[in-house]
């Protein structure tokens, strides 16, 4: 047993998860391991960030290899979970904090995967620790085999960053979203990198994927919890927040509040238990309405036929 096992001052006996599954490890740092489905795993180094593997009789699946030091470790808590070896790395998009780390997991025998929007973005951008895909794949839908399961790669166009993927393992009801759903949390700050009304379109498309529970690679939780996995609950919420906070801006120009105002005039109470709802409200109100008024940011042509 390496380090990270040994250092664990939280066991299985004594964190049980809402889903009936249980942590196998939680230590001081955060850092954690826990299994939200037969054979499915939710690992987050405690810095906000969660990745997801999953274990089958051929090797095993990761799902977001954010960077070196989040990759050597969680590979490290697979190799006390399991012998078998780790077989690919899906990265969900292009941005940096997502998807360097990869190299970690090729220099294990494992293969990286990535969409073509989001390897030519990378391969004109390199930076962090990013690493050239081995497998790059287009189109709305690809599908991997492994040991009895299928991973299934969507597409769902335009939304945030590029080549944005949401995978679903449809035998096991399981899902990764990577940025996409950030449970019990406001929008990210400015809102970098979305196109908001397609943000919004990919939440409908999501909620009618083959998944009852998902890793979400950002949620907040209270303090002492691990992460338990998100639910199709958590993705209308998100869904929700867009267009109440949509709604909340044309009812200021209904009552005829000037822009430069709105942002500041906005209250959305039934969202203020939301991590970040004080600091970051006034920043989506913001954003949203430059949208409004300016026209949707980014855009990239319909993604052809794979």
């Amino acid at each position: 047993m390496n380090k990270y096992l040994q250092s664990c001052a939280i066991t299985i006996a004594s964190i049980a998860s809402i889903s009936g599954t249980a942590a196998i490890a939680a230590g001081e740092s955060g850092e954690y391991v826990n299994e939200i489905a037969p054979n499915v795993y939710s690992y987050s180094p405690g810095n906000g960030y969660h990745s997801m593997f999953v274990v089958t009789e051929e090797g095993v699946a990761v799902f977001e290899t954010v960077n070196s030091q989040h990759s050597t470790s969680m590979l490290e808590v697979i190799q006390d979970i399991t012998d078998q070896p780790v077989v690919y790395g899906f990265q969900t998009h292009n941005h940096w904090d997502h998807a360097s780390g990869g190299a970690v997991l090729q220099s294990d025998g494992a293969e990286t995967v990535m969409h073509r929007q989001a390897a030519e973005w990378l391969e004109a951008n390199p930076g962090r620790d990013t690493s050239p895909p081995d497998i790059v794949w287009s189109g709305g839908r690809h599908d991997i085999e492994l040991g009895g399961v299928t991973i299934e790669h969507h597409y769902l166009g335009l939304n945030h960053g590029l080549g944005m993927t949401v995978f679903v393992v449809p035998e096991l009801e399981v899902a990764y979203i990577g940025d996409l759903v950030t449970p019990n949390r406001v929008m990210f700050n400015i809102v970098p990198d979305f196109n908001i009304g397609e943000w919004e379109r990919s939440l409908g498309e999501i909620l009618e994927l083959n998944f009852e529970t998902a890793v979400c690679s950002h949620s907040e939780l209270p303090a002492g919890e691990v992460e338990n996995g998100c639910t199709k609950e958590h993705v209308a919420e998100e869904r929700a927040y867009i267009q109440d906070l949509r709604g909340a801006i044309f009812a200021e120009f209904e009552k005829g509040t000037p822009a430069s105002e709105i942002p500041t005039s906005i209250e959305l109470p039934q969202y203020a238990h939301w991590a970040h709802y004080d600091d970051w409200l006034a920043m989506n109100a913001q954003r949203v309405l430059l949208d409004l008024w300016m026209g949707p940011y980014p855009w990239v042509p319909e993604e052809p036929a794979e």
